[in-house]
């Protein structure tokens, strides 16, 4: 059949102010890239191929992994399909999967809503509103809204998955590593999750004194994270900023509003070159994995109620 067709993402929608331009994707409300000036701040993805690492994807009604699937809420067990099958775990929720509406589009600005379908796995009935606004001046802007249309309580968790670009344009996997490995993080947590062999959390520790401990902005190494933080430092607003320093000079802040109690951090340390972002994975998280079945910092949304989380990502050159 001839004629012209959208990306295999969906419709693509660009929105711009001074030096910044995003593109979002229909398909689960997706970051496609965000730029300053030309230059990638997220590691972008083509909308045509599958996307690398979940890169730039909402995660929602949980993030992370939930350990066998399985999860109780309010006397009633669930389980969601098994999506990590090498550690049998269920994977990152369900919103990226699916094409959202277009409720909002200026040359600024786009709004999509999705509504959650009715699967045995989460009935729970939720209306959820994403808007990228970008701003000349504060970056971009990312407002997550999930109303309860239903008439009984819904658990609710979520977490953004960008991979900030290292600036380099390596193809090896060696040298990937090692351009990350010069990135600088500062991350104002106080607690590092344990993890096992699934990456399951085991247990929590205290940062002092161990290779966790980023709150000095040093390099990452080379080294693999592929781990949680939390207890963090909030500022007077209730935010909390993680910063994240490019060998070639530009800095973005990612900051998130008082419901991001934790951060999830992965390098893709040691991943075959095809399959790896050239960055590093910076996730604020409402909840780190295995919420859902440990009722760790879940949010209950009441029938009628909403929940709402703003995220925010800027970039500016130090050099």
């Amino acid at each position: 059949m001839a004629g012209i067709l959208p990306s295999r993402a969906g419709q693509e929608y660009t929105i711009h102010a001074g030096n910044y331009t995003a593109v979002v994707t229909e398909q689960g409300a997706a970051l496609e890239s965000f730029t300053i000036n030309g230059k990638d701040i997220i590691v972008p993805f083509d909308p045509n191929y599958p996307v690398k690492a979940c890169s730039g994807q909402i995660l929602i009604p949980y993030p992370n992994r939930i350990e066998d699937g399985e999860y109780s809420f309010e006397g009633k067990d669930y389980s969601f399909p098994i999506d990590e099958h090498e550690r049998h775990n269920s994977i990152h929720g369900l919103g990226y999967r699916y094409p959202w509406k277009l409720e909002a589009l200026s040359t600024s600005s786009v709004s999509l809503s999705w509504r959650t379908p009715n699967l045995a796995s989460y009935p729970f009935d939720l209306l959820v509103t994403v808007t990228y606004t970008v701003h000349a001046d504060d970056g971009l802007q990312l407002s997550i809204e999930a109303f309860n249309n239903g008439d009984t309580n819904a658990p609710w968790a979520l977490a953004t998955h960008p991979w900030f670009a290292s600036g380099s344009e390596a193809e090896t996997t060696a040298k990937l590593d090692a351009a990350n490995g010069e990135c600088r993080l500062n991350l104002p947590a106080r607690t590092h999750v344990t993890v096992n062999d699934r990456l399951l959390p085991t247990g929590l520790e205290a940062v002092d004194g161990t290779r966790y401990d980023l709150r000095e902005g040093n390099p990452l190494g080379i080294q693999s994270f592929d781990d949680a933080w939390t207890d963090l430092d909030y500022a007077a607003d209730g935010s909390v900023q993680a910063v994240f320093t490019r060998p070639d000079g530009i800095e973005v802040l990612i900051t998130g509003d008082e419901t991001i109690t934790s951060f999830q951090v992965c390098n893709g340390f040691g991943w075959e070159a095809s399959h790896k972002p050239a960055g590093v994975a910076i996730e604020p998280q409402t909840a780190y994995a295995n919420a859902f079945k440990s009722g760790k910092d879940v949010i209950v949304i009441e029938p009628g109620r909403s929940s709402r989380t703003t995220i925010s990502y800027a970039a500016r050159e130090v050099k």
